[in-house]
């Protein structure tokens, strides 16, 4: 008998009610480590249960046939199956973990590693009556492909990502962005079937996925798009893998490492390039190796050598190596600061004059993980259309956030707006101005925003207008005035908050 297909929402509450079970116990930021595990090997043994059925149908019941390696997409040795694992009573941290392992040694060139590093022997964290009440947990349902299709359980997982964040707090900032912001980035650079899309600080995977289903809602051949990243850390690239492997896709590569010290993906002497780079790097880390880039192998440092204290050009000049000579264009997620810092003037202007430079655009408050920075999105071209080139578009959208239940985000209408803007590439009064790279140059290669294009006025600022009406024109001066001082106002915010942010050691976000 067949089970019967799990809702969305009764996924949602079923993987967050795995969560709850280790409140407590486990700190919040913690409850990745063993809840995305766990949901992924209960989701192979399941597949492979239904694989295994599939083919004793096809094949009359012969269980040698069924077992044999092609019937199914993974390798569940039976000692380390779900229900193996699941009739443990003593030292179950023991027997989960041995059975992940055995996993990974069945899939070498799939799974290796996948299932991260978690302390699953620690009986302090993890006491055997914990762990056996989440194993029966995650048995409550059945995580079959009929019963829960591929993009029903990646919207789970996502939903699981972000649940964490929430919970979780500032360290949400290692492994998840705001998915508004990475849906209007996609739209902007607009992916197209069988391109590479590379992100080099990849996280969860989220942006990578962004672009799978970019293609998926325009009804086009998605399958054939080749996805690469990097990321540091072990148990995050461990989530990302995973957040594909839920999602249905299986070609991809995702590596572990320092995509400053040690990029993963090169051909001979130089960088592999790529079609579509997304990104969201880590905000002005310190620790890295400055010295070694001034010497760069890979001639990463084409336009400079970043300051110690802020890797942020370090990470914008890969990314720029790293896309494609005639299709190559980035979308990379940065604070306000890259665009007007004074240490950082000599690279800037050379970004400017080597006319790389498409779009800079300015987005609201509170977009990064609980910070209240307002962020901007940077969108590079290798090879612009003709009638772009020499030109940048500068456009405002700080005004275009939504905050609700203490979450920001864009709406349909802000990614619409936005995204009109960038394809027309034109004037629009108080939003957007191309820009000739004559006066940005005149102005030292500064690319903020606010020297270029000023937002519309809010509501107060629109009610105090109309009440210059009757021909005041020193007071409609005062609030031009106001609004230009308010900009400052906000660009020196946003410098105090890089100096508070950078206290705090604030990481990029995926």
């Amino acid at each position: 008998m067949k089970n019967k297909p799990v809702s969305q929402s009764a996924l949602e509450s079923y993987l967050w009610g795995a969560a709850t079970l280790l409140r407590g116990t486990i700190d919040a930021g913690d409850y990745k480590q063993f809840i995305f595990p766990l949901l992924f090997y209960k989701r192979l043994c399941d597949v492979y249960d239904e694989e295994l059925a599939e083919a004793l149908e096809e094949s009359g019941g012969d269980q040698e046939y069924a077992a044999l390696p092609e019937q199914h997409r993974f390798q569940i040795p039976e000692d380390a199956h779900w229900k193996a694992t699941r009739t443990q009573v003593k030292h179950v941290g023991k027997a989960i973990q041995d059975a992940l392992r055995a996993i990974e040694t069945a899939n070498p060139d799939t799974l290796y590693g996948v299932f991260g590093d978690a302390q699953w022997t620690n009986k302090d964290r993890l006491p055997d009556p914990m762990l056996r009440e989440l194993i029966e947990h995650f048995s409550g349902q059945t995580l079959s492909l009929a019963n829960c299709p591929e993009d029903e359980l990646g919207v789970g997982y996502e939903f699981l990502i972000k649940k964490f964040a929430d919970d979780s707090g500032h360290t949400a900032a290692e492994f998840y962005t705001n998915r508004t912001v990475v849906h209007l980035m996609t739209e902007m650079l607009e992916p197209s079937p069988g391109e590479s899309i590379y992100d080099p600080t990849c996280g969860s995977a989220g942006m990578l996925l962004s672009a799978v289903a970019h293609l998926k809602r325009r009804n086009k051949e998605w399958r054939n798009l080749r996805l690469f990243g990097q990321e540091r850390n072990l148990l995050t690239s461990a989530i990302g893998r995973m957040n594909l492997f839920l999602h249905g896709i299986e070609d991809f590569r995702i590596v572990r490492g320092d995509t400053l010290a040690r990029p993963a993906f090169v051909e001979g002497d130089r960088l592999m390039r790529f079609d579509v780079v997304l990104a969201n790097p880590p905000y002005s880390i310190k620790q890295w190796d400055r010295a070694a880039w001034a010497a760069d192998p890979w001639g990463r440092n084409l336009y400079g050598t970043p300051p110690q204290g802020r890797a942020d050009y370090a990470f914008w000049q890969h990314i720029i190596r790293s896309m494609n000579e005639k299709s190559g264009r980035c979308a990379i997620l940065f604070p306000h600061g890259v665009l007007f810092r004074n240490e950082e003037r000599a690279m800037r202007e050379k970004l400017v004059a080597h006319d790389v430079v498409e779009c800079v655009l300015g987005l609201g408050p509170n977009l990064f993980y609980n910070s209240p920075m307002e962020a901007c999105v940077v969108i590079c071209r290798t090879n612009k259309p003709r009638e772009r080139r020499n030109r940048v578009l500068f456009i405002n959208a700080v005004n275009e956030v939504t905050r609700e239940r203490a979450q920001s985000f864009l709406t349909d209408d802000h990614l619409q707006r936005i995204v009109a803007a960038y394809q027309a590439f034109g004037d629009e009064d108080g939003f957007a101005r191309a820009v000739g790279n004559a006066e940005i140059r005149e102005k030292g290669g500064n690319l903020s925003i606010p020297l270029y294009v000023r937002a519309q006025p809010t509501a107060a600022g629109k009610v105090a207008e109309e009440q210059t009406a009757d021909g005041k024109a020193d007071l409609k001066q005062a609030i031009t005035n106001w609004q230009e001082s308010s900009m400052a106002l906000r660009e020196s915010m946003n410098g105090l908050f890089a100096v508070l942010e950078d206290a705090r050691g604030m990481g990029g976000t995926k």
